[in-house]
Parts: C-alpha cells; sequence; structure tokens
C-alpha cells in the first residue's frame, strides 16, 4: 500500500483513507485553483455581476450620464408592457425566433445530406459530385460580416437596386418596389437576408455531425429499401438530434438579437415598426432618449425571454425523445 496514502488513527493504528478524502497536496490545490476557482471567479464577475447590475438599474430612473438615480421598483416593466411598440417589438423578436431557425436549420439540413450521403443509391455512401464545391460556396456567406451583409442587401432590395432589375428583365414590372419599406414585404425580406448570412455555418456544422455516423447503417438502410427522404427522418434526424438541438438554441438566441442585421437593413424599424426589434428599441431608448434605466428593463425582458427559449427547446427534445444527461436515447 502506498504510505504516501495511509492515515493514522488516534490509537496509532494505520488505516486506508476514507472513499473520497483527499489529501490537499500542490498540484491538487493548484488544479482546484485554475480550473475550478478561477473559472467561476470570471464568470461571477464578467457574467453575473453586470446582469445583477442590469437587473438593479431597471429598477430606477437613472439616466445613464449622471450619477444620481432613483428607484422606482417596477415601474418600468409597467411601462414596457403598456408600451406598443415594444410590445410589436418583441412580438417581432418572437417571430424571428420560431421562423429563422426552421428555415435556417432545414435548408441547413437538406444540403448536409445531400453533400454528405445524396449520392447515387449503389456503391459506396457518398454525397453529390462536386460536393466540395457546394460546400465552400454555401459557407462562404457566413465569413462576410453580419454589418457587410445587411448593408449589401439593402442596396439589392432597394428601389433601383438589383432585385428590382432582375425581375424586370424577368417581366415583372417591379422597378421603384422598396422591398424593405413595404410593410408586407419587409420582414420576410430581413428574414430571407439572415438565412442566407447564416445556413453556410450550420450546414458546415451538420456536416461533421453527419459523417460521424457509421456509414454502416446508410448501407443497411438502402438494403431494407428506404430512400432518401426516409433515410433523413428515420436515421440521419434521430442520430444527430442533440447537434439539431444545440443548433435551434444558438440560431435562436442570434435571432433574438438581430441587432446587426436589422439596424443594417432598416435603421428605423421599417414601416409601422414591422422588422423593429428589441435590441434596436433598447439602442434607442438608452442612447437617444437617454432612458437607461427603462433600457435596462428591455434587457432583463430580452433575456428572460432567452432563458425561456432555451427551456422549451430542451423540453422539446425531451419530450421528443431526445437524450438527458444520464439517459439514454
Amino acid at each position: 500500500m502506498n504510505t504516501a496514502a495511509v492515515i493514522t488513527s488516534p490509537t496509532g493504528r494505520r488505516k486506508p483513507p476514507r472513499l473520497g478524502q483527499r489529501r490537499l497536496t500542490f498540484d491538487y490545490v493548484s488544479f482546484l485553483l485554475v480550473f475550478l476557482v478561477l473559472p467561476v471567479a470570471i464568470f461571477l464577475i464578467f457574467v453575473i455581476s453586470p446582469f445583477v447590475q442590469a437587473v438593479y438599474y431597471s429598477m430606477t430612473n437613472w439616466t445613464g450620464f449622471s450619477p444620481e438615480m432613483d428607484f422606482v421598483g417596477l415601474k418600468n416593466f409597467g411601462r414596457l408592457f403598456s408600451d406598443s411598440t415594444f410590445l410589436q417589438a418583441m412580438g417581432n423578436n418572437i417571430v424571428l425566433a420560431i421562423v429563422v431557425p426552421l428555415i435556417t436549420l432545414s435548408i441547413a439540413l437538406v444540403f448536409a445530406g445531400m453533400i454528405t450521403v445524396g449520392g447515387p443509391t449503389s456503391g459506396q455512401v457518398r454525397g453529390l459530385a462536386g460536393s466540395s464545391f457546394y460546400r465552400v460556396v454555401s459557407f462562404f456567406p457566413y465569413v462576410i460580416p453580419a454589418i457587410v451583409i445587411g448593408i449589401l442587401w439593402a442596396l439589392i432590395y432597394s428601389p433601383e437596386g438589383l432585385l428590382n432589375g432582375i425581375l424586370d428583365s424577368a417581366g415583372l414590372q417591379m422597378s421603384g418596389f422598396a422591398w424593405l419599406g413595404d410593410e408586407r414585404t419587409a420582414m420576410g425580406a430581413s428574414i430571407f437576408v439572415i438565412v442566407w448570412g447564416m445556413v453556410g455555418f450550420y450546414m458546415v456544422l451538420f456536416i461533421a455531425a453527419i459523417k460521424g455516423i457509421p456509414a454502416e447503417t446508410y448501407e443497411a438502410a438502402r438494403i431494407d429499401g428506404a430512400g432518401r427522404f426516409r433515410t433523413m427522418i428515420s436515421i440521419t434526424l434521430p442520430l444527430i438530434r442533440d447537434n439539431v438541438q444545440s443548433a435551434y438554441i444558438y440560431i435562436g438566441i442570434m435571432a433574438l438579437d438581430a441587432f446587426v442585421y436589422m439596424a443594417a437593413l432598416n435603421a428605423t424599424g421599417g414601416p409601422g415598426n414591422s422588422t423593429l426589434v428589441m435590441s434596436q428599441y433598447l439602442y434607442r431608448t438608452a442612447f437617444e432618449k437617454s432612458q437607461f434605466g427603462l433600457a435596462s428593463a428591455m434587457g432583463v425582458v430580452l433575456a428572460v425571454i432567452t432563458l425561456l427559449f432555451a427551456a422549451v427547446v430542451f423540453l422539446v427534445n425531451r419530450f421528443a425523445g431526445g437524450k438527458d444527461d444520464g439517459g439514454r436515447a
């Protein structure tokens, strides 16, 4: 027995250490400090502390540019939920959080399936011919900064922009139509831009996940006569369920913010505030109206909605047959 691990009893007899008992060696203490205490301290200082401060500021009338502030309790939250503009912005965020992930991840899954296992139905399991080219082209929009994408598409959507020029050439006579200036099309056009910019990244994410599925699984499905659609629904999706869940949460959180895209496409919030999101309204309230207390309340509401969104995704995945931490599919 290792003498360093033996503990002497009060009677002088040696006995082995109890289960779970560990000597406080330098290596053990340094490990705790570097990998436990330090990360927790950083998390508390840079994540939890600012959020707690935001909650406090949301209950004050702070202007943001003076040290004076008065505690007003929940008055700011009452103002928010009686503000029709804020409620409309919150509704726009919820629409984005539902529509953008569904469209983006559906397209990404289709492209990932085509590139990895969408090739011939006989022989080795492989993707379509030239799949590497499709992968690069689809991923290219993601490497462009979001602000650049927004400005680029704002020009394309302009009344005399490229889109109307192409439609005019096709005989549709759309010259002069403002895609971002019409309440009927502004939100749809904005959603298209976000999907266009994000689909490549999630396609690459799903490609990596699908490549982790054994080829024998797909070969067995072929022998059983499963087509491409059936294979995607019955094999691919269940086996990459956790990847889809993580992707849905990430892109949903991005859609609940969407500040950069919306500010670049329509900084005023669109016709009738049809594209206004909470982060835009928060920015205007804080830096144009100097109402930082009210803006902090908007931030708290946005954070709560984001947490609820993530919880709903986890619950839906769990009830749909996903795995928990200690369970099995």
